[in-house]
């Protein structure tokens, strides 16, 4: 039996509702928004060769998902993302 949109909608909404816990809504989608971005280009730099955006080695929707549970997983990332970009502007 399909499922119908509305019992989708409810699924969803419920489900974020269980993740964001005690987060006020505004500031939960602003984490949400993020992620949707991340795994978007991603996905669609590991499918497509030669894609407008490169994802930096250890700052990919996998690499995050990797770190899970890791207590350094802010440090990480934001190392990925800082070493991007000095390779991006010539830095060393």
């Amino acid at each position: 039996m399909p499922l119908k949109k509305s019992e989708l909608y409810s699924s969803l909404w419920q489900s974020c509702d269980e993740l964001r816990g005690g987060m006020d809504a505004s500031q939960y989608k602003d984490y949400v928004l993020v992620l949707l971005f991340v795994k978007y280009v991603s996905d669609k730099a590991a499918s497509q060769k030669g894609y407008l955006l490169d994802v930096p080695k250890g700052g990919s929707f996998a690499d995050m998902v990797a770190l899970n549970g890791d207590k350094e997983i802010g440090d990480k990332l934001s190392r990925a993302s800082r070493r991007k970009r000095r390779l991006t502007s010539g830095l060393t």
